[in-house]
């Protein structure tokens, strides 16, 4: 069901003020009927729908998705991203397009591994470490409930293998 034209100027004002009494009185209600009219409006599915669709899109437009955030970090990291920086001369001073710096493209890189924690070795490592760590605290656990020798060995290799992994990480 469209909407007329009085309705979609409801809607549309309703959208930037949020007032829907003022709104009615905008799109042409009568001042007397405005606060019912723009009761009765805001209930019509047809014109609840149309407002909704509207704060939809201006809320995709106005937010960055995911996609989108991660083509920026990737063409600064590629170095396509260009800033302008000025640049002073012994004559005059400069306005100059360059690419970004090896520190902000390196920035970029690390937070474009950060959405694809299987690629980082960084987390493989602490995945381990901690996965060590647990092991470390059964083991403790089962001795502290009346483990034998046979558990201080495990707990010992555990342990060489953790300060292993340490190394690793510097």
């Amino acid at each position: 069901m469209k909407l007329t034209p009085k309705q979609k100027k409801f809607a549309d004002e309703y959208i930037k003020t949020g007032n829907a009494t003022q709104s009615a009185i905008e799109a042409g209600y009568s001042k007397r009927t405005a606060a019912v009219i723009a009761t009765e409006n805001l209930i019509k599915p047809n014109i609840k729908s149309y407002i909704e669709k509207c704060m939809a899109d201006i809320a995709s437009n106005r937010v960055m998705s995911y996609t989108e955030a991660v083509e920026l970090l990737t063409s600064i990291a590629r170095g396509e991203e260009k800033e302008t920086v000025v640049v002073a001369t012994p004559v005059s001073v400069e306005k100059v397009e360059k690419e970004a710096d090896l520190k902000t493209r390196i920035n970029a890189l690390k937070e474009i591994l950060k959405r694809y924690p299987n690629n980082d070795k960084l987390v493989e490592q602490q995945i381990r470490k901690l996965s060590v760590e647990a092991d470390i605290a059964e083991t403790k656990l089962e001795e502290m409930r009346g483990g034998g020798d046979n558990q201080d060995n495990t707990l010992h290799s555990i342990a060489e293998s953790l300060e292993v992994i340490d190394e690793t990480d510097n």
